[in-house]
């Protein structure tokens, strides 16, 4: 890609082994930083919208962000069978043969961060540190989102016709940011329904990269960091203050964080 093409962050795509075709940007022409967005959301309107772009190039740093399949530009099917989050670490790592990144750092939001966890246990010599964010102690232990019951009460969520029918908040809450413009709620349940469960702490505790784990004080939907971060051999913690699961995304805080790690490489 041409260096006026960084600079805008024209839209490239890759196709999967399955077929599936993924959008992807690169902006930048630093050292390579590989964003993966979380559930429902996409590299436009987690990152960019929210100052990450803009913060990681004044960094030096290059950004390549994908739009996760079901999501954003790219293809967006209604079959569980194209999702998992094994399934989505193999498109993360088809974007950056694309991208021509042979290993990087990796920042992940909530779904994105498991994807993340999922990439650095298959590859971990293509992930050289990780920022997890909006992803704590539920991932090992109490409310976990990919539990099956919680998985199929937010698919029912995202699928019933009549949305005034959803008295879970958290329901509610998925329902109204799947019905979000250019989003295909269908796909994003499908996507829901093949949610893969966390990784079991001995997994964890094999990967050697340094891992940042941030959650907002107030997230409901991933709890508080230190626990998750405990799990890990060179693992740090950072609780953003006020925030909550929907909020710390768009906190200068949490980027600042993540900047910090990232520089300290």
């Amino acid at each position: 890609m041409c260096d006026s093409a960084r600079g805008q962050g024209l839209t490239e795509f890759v196709t999967a082994s399955d077929g599936i075709k993924l959008a992807y940007e690169r902006v930048g022409d630093g050292a390579p930083v590989l964003l993966i967005h979380g559930f429902g959301s996409s590299a436009h309107q987690n990152w960019k919208s929210t100052g990450w772009y803009g913060s990681l190039t004044a960094a030096g740093f290059a950004v390549v962000a994908m739009d996760c399949r079901g999501h954003g530009l790219s293809d967006k099917p209604h079959d569980p069978a194209f999702y998992g989050h094994d399934r989505m670490a193999q498109d993360a790592l088809a974007v950056m043969d694309a991208a021509g990144i042979r290993a990087a750092p990796v920042v992940g939001y909530s779904m994105g961060g498991f994807i993340a966890l999922r990439l650095a246990a298959a590859h971990g010599a293509r992930v050289s540190r990780m920022a997890i964010c909006g992803v704590g102690e539920f991932y090992l232990r109490g409310p976990r989102i990919a539990n099956p019951e919680a998985r199929s009460s937010l698919a029912e969520a995202l699928l019933t016709p009549d949305k005034a029918s959803i008295t879970d908040k958290r329901g509610r809450m998925f329902r109204d940011f799947a019905d979000q413009p250019g989003k295909d709620r269908f796909a994003l349940a499908a996507c829901m329904q093949a949610m893969s469960q966390g990784l079991p702490p001995e997994t964890l505790a094999q990967l050697q990269q340094p891992v940042l784990v941030v959650c907002g004080e107030l997230d409901d939907v991933a709890g508080m960091p230190g626990p998750l971060a405990a799990a890990f051999p060179n693992g740090q913690a950072v609780a953003i203050a006020g925030r909550d699961h929907m909020s710390a995304v768009g906190e200068r805080k949490t980027r600042q964080a993540v900047l910090d790690f990232l520089a300290s490489a």
